[in-house]
């Protein structure tokens, strides 16, 4: 169903200092001639312009549209002290092939594109004595580039020259880097207003004046590298910053940074959908690209209905009550391990709760703090015992800042659960920068300000949909019905919450009780944890509505999260196919936060709603496909 299209070509180039033939290799030529020591490169759609400098210092710049988003910006990494992105020249023909692929995901929709131009771009420093090479791809949604540095033994990294000079005056959406496991709330600033040496976390998302369209910030496949930040650089500079690693770190053999990404989309439905991330990540082992055990599914879970730690007396009604939602999994957090006295018969007591779980066809995750893991060799004896039990996951939790030893320790946990056939939620954690196409066994992770830590502001919630999830997965287990815990957020905001926020992990934060005694509750149990498709309706705007359709199978669902404005919008059906649907609503109630306005009828995709938002509200639509009689 899936396939691998890699052409391999020879183009050559003609640069200021050696003279080769032009190449016209696609509708639009890859590599052109611009300059002396210029190279520039396209997008397959010809939309996307790169430009790359040699010189006093390497840089690049980038077109999209016509128009200019990143002015020149600095290319070079630091090795043993020496910036290698200085009087850097071109050193030969790159080695240039395109790459047209599709693969499964699980997320947004269920088939990636991977369609790009990638050159490897050879360079040479300091009189000949440095030679390296610069990777670059581009897509019609974005542009990567990476370093590679060949040598053995040890090296010292001290970091990076890299940087993005973005136009003044755009809109920027970011975390501050104050809060590394990426748990602090979105903020809101304008480029060329950003104070001196501000440091935040990538991802970043940008909107571009003059309807220039919108691009984000950040990396992809974070392995042997400490994890990237941003900090501002004058009036419009934007340079790298390894705030888990000031000073540095060591690197063993060859030198392979993550990419470093540019996403730029005209819309947000572009962006939303882009699978640049994932796509700059190998593909996975053959036994894992389909493997029947690595199964997306929504889970209950204790510990934010309550505070507290699971009570053993309590496990056969929540398991009976995640089976009544049809959910296919069940989560115990931490507190499991103090069990009828702790060790052995803590152990004891979580299998036999994982034996009747699976009597009743569900399946369990437990909790499991990273220092029980940390060690290769602990990490093997706790993953064998929880396998042996029947555990199919484990959330992972309190890892530290991720410098190149912890990025590592991520790899190594998922290939050792991956052989062993579990999967993991990694919570307390880095961003994720696409390995989970790598492994798929990782179903999601944290990082993010999620449902745990009580009401977001409405701008947090609808900045989320378009910087965080545009990243990768996050667990925000979403979705509270308990009138003191909303905050000034409605029932209907919450439920959106699980339309609009995607993890192939879904696991829900409220009682399943709740749920089970709600309105909403033949929402609930129909609430897929994947999509195969995601449409951003047209009224969404970045910190301050969030409408999302989303397809799974022949359903619909429309999810709704306002901000603290009032609104009335109107959404077209035409993305419906043939026929009638039954369409069930669930809006905000005008007079309580905790309540729903449900209401049913017929509708085709000749139909528009009228949608009410309240301050801060929300809306949910389920829309089901009529069989004719």
């Amino acid at each position: 169903m899936y396939f691998l299209g890699l052409q391999m070509y020879n183009p050559y180039i003609r640069l200021g200092r050696w003279i080769l033939p032009t190449v016209g290799l696609f509708s639009g030529a890859i590599l052109n001639q611009v300059c002396a020591a210029e190279l520039t490169l396209k997008s397959p759609d010809g939309k996307i312009v790169v430009t790359i400098q040699d010189g006093s210092h390497l840089n690049f710049s980038v077109k999209f549209r016509g128009k200019p988003v990143v002015a020149p910006s600095a290319l070079g990494i630091t090795v043993e002290g020496q910036d290698l992105g200085t009087n850097t020249l071109f050193a030969g023909k790159p080695a240039t092939t395109e790459i047209n692929e599709q693969y499964r995901v699980l997320g947004v929709h269920k088939t990636a594109i991977n369609h790009c131009f990638s050159s490897v771009i050879p360079l040479t420093g300091n009189g000949g004595k440095n030679s390296w090479q610069l990777a670059v791809r581009v897509f019609d949604d974005g542009v990567a580039y990476r370093y590679r540095v060949p040598g053995d033994g040890m090296r010292h990294i001290d970091g990076e020259s890299s940087e993005w000079n973005v136009p003044v005056g755009s809109m920027l959406w970011s975390q501050n880097a104050n809060n590394t496991s990426y748990e602090s709330k979105y903020e809101t600033a304008i480029v060329g207003q950003l104070p001196k040496d501000f440091k935040f976390m990538a991802p970043a998302t940008l909107k571009f004046p003059g309807n220039a369209g919108y691009g984000m910030m950040t990396e992809a496949d974070l392995i042997n590298y400490s994890d990237l930040s941003l900090q501002s650089a004058g009036a419009s500079g934007i340079k790298a910053f390894f705030h888990n690693s000031t000073g540095g770190w060591i690197n063993s053999g060859e030198i392979v940074s993550p990419w470093r990404v540019t996403v730029l989309a005209a819309d947000l439905n572009t962006l939303v959908n882009s699978d640049i991330i994932k796509n700059l990540c190998p593909p996975p082992a053959p036994e894992l690209a389909n493997a029947s055990w690595i199964r997306p599914g929504r889970s209950t879970w204790g510990w934010l209905s309550c505070y507290c730690a699971p009570k053993l007396d309590d496990q056969h009604s929540w398991i009976d009550r995640t089976k009544e939602l049809g959910y296919e999994y069940y989560l115990i957090d931490d507190g499991w391990r103090e069990w009828n006295g702790s060790g052995d018969k803590a152990w004891q007591a979580l299998a036999e709760t994982v034996a009747y779980a699976k009597s009743q066809n569900v399946a369990v995750w437990a909790w499991v703090h990273c220092k029980y893991v940390h060690q290769p060799k602990d990490r093997l004896e706790y993953f064998k015992r929880a396998k042996n039990i029947g555990l199919v996951g484990l959330k992972i939790d309190f890892m530290e800042p991720a410098n190149a030893e912890w990025a590592n320790w991520y790899e190594d946990t998922l290939r050792d659960a991956a052989a062993l056939q579990l999967m993991v939620d990694f919570h307390g954690a880095v961003k994720p920068t696409g390995r989970e196409r790598t492994w798929p066994n990782e179903m999601t992770r944290e990082a993010i300000a999620g449902r745990e830590q009580g009401k977001s502001p409405a701008l947090h919630d609808n900045t989320l949909p378009f910087v965080r999830y545009v990243q990768g997965h996050a667990d925000f287990t979403p979705t509270l019905f308990m009138a003191d815990r909303l905050k000034g957020s409605s029932y209907a905001h919450e439920l959106a919450m699980a339309v609009v926020f995607t993890s192939p992990y879904l696991c829900m934060g409220d009682n399943p009780t709740n749920y089970l005694n709600s309105v909403a509750v033949d929402v609930l149990k129909a609430l897929p944890p994947v999509w195969d498709e995601t449409r951003v309706l047209p009224a969404s705007e970045i910190g301050e509505l969030s409408l999302f359709a989303r397809r799974s199978g022949e359903q619909w669902f429309i999810g709704g999260i306002n901000d603290l404005t009032p609104r009335r919008e109107k959404i077209s059906l035409n993305f419906l196919g043939k026929g009638a649907y039954q369409l069930v609503e669930l809006a905000d109630s005008p007079d309580r936060n905790d309540a729903f306005v449900r209401t049913e009828r017929k509708v085709t995709s000749k139909d528009m709603l009228h949608v009410p938002l309240r301050k801060d509200g929300g809306y949910v639509a389920w829309l089901r496909p009529l069989i004719s009689e």
